[in-house]
């Protein structure tokens, strides 16, 4: 019988550790469903999820971590956020709650790891729906090997000198960093603008208001895997796989550049009318397609 009070009554504010981190994510309740995964993508939280887990509430077990240096998890000292550093995240969280098999829906960054995560432990996970989650595309990995080992290391020590005598942006009410939240993604309604910005600010002590995110987590690795290796990893996967983008972002289409095919398989929705964070640009639609993934 459903909980009388499931409509008003909010998720739970959970903790794990990983690496000496202290790492924050939501529980939505329900533990005798399967388990349902929601990760985030870069410089957003878990509140990212909020819409979507209301929706799914019902038919799974939902936890919406906070990568480390994100919403209310704790900073890496030193800017550890290789993605080998947010799977292994990933994967402590999940050996905590221990409900395997589970299904997982990520976004961007959260993709990224969320996919490594699959291909490292394929009988751990059910089906996974990555929204723009393969990183850069086959042109830019291209670019970027064209740099010698000493350029991306150089490159890599001046961004992060750059970033530590960067200061974080501060706004004088939460509505102006709504505001700013818009700019950087015009398919938001100001209703989902604030969700998100209040989610994701913090006060400072001067009354001014500040994103939660660390700074470092804006840096690339100097060295990464090559696109063989990452192609490699996804063609470990063996449970269904979807694949999901916006017309009307910047993300490569999976089908066209050929990344689909390290897949086993997978298939590829594209939404028109979306951007980069589909599940907030076509958020009705986005649930409608997740679940009967998910369910069918």
């Amino acid at each position: 019988m459903r909980n009388p009070l499931a409509d008003i009554v909010g998720p739970a504010s959970q903790f794990y550790v990983s690496q000496r981190l202290r790492l924050h994510y939501l529980d939505w309740g329900n533990e005798e469903k399967p388990l349902l995964l929601l990760v985030h993508g870069g410089r957003d939280h878990a509140h990212n999820w909020d819409w979507v887990a209301k929706a799914l509430r019902d038919d799974f077990h939902i936890v919406a971590p906070d990568l480390r240096g994100h919403g209310n998890s704790q900073w890496a000292i030193g800017g550890m956020y290789a993605i080998s550093d947010f799977v292994l995240d990933i994967a402590q969280l999940l050996e905590a709650l221990d409900q395997f098999p589970v299904a997982i829906v990520a976004h961007s960054l959260g993709g990224m790891i969320s996919l490594q995560y699959t291909g490292l432990y394929p009988d751990r996970v059910s089906k996974i729906v990555a929204i723009e989650g393969l990183g850069p595309s086959p042109e830019r990995l291209a670019e970027l090997r064209q740099r010698e080992a000493h350029e991306r290391l150089v490159g890599w020590i001046s961004e992060m000198q750059g970033l530590a005598a960067r200061h974080p942006r501060h706004y004088p009410s939460v509505e102006a960093a709504a505001r700013r939240m818009q700019e950087v993604n015009s398919f938001l309604s100001a209703e989902q603008a604030r969700h998100l910005t209040v989610h994701g600010v913090a006060r400072n002590e001067d009354g001014t208001y500040g994103w939660k995110f660390d700074n470092y987590v804006r840096a690339g690795a100097p060295f990464r895997m090559d696109e063989d290796e990452i192609r490699a990893i996804w063609n470990r996967i063996t449970c269904p796989t979807l694949l999901v983008r916006g017309t009307e972002s910047w993300a490569s289409d999976p089908v066209e550049d050929g990344r689909i095919e390290a897949f086993r398989n997978a298939e590829l929705r594209n939404f028109d009318g979306a951007g980069h964070w589909v599940h907030h640009d076509r958020t009705d639609d986005f649930i409608e397609v997740v679940r009967e993934f998910l369910l069918g």
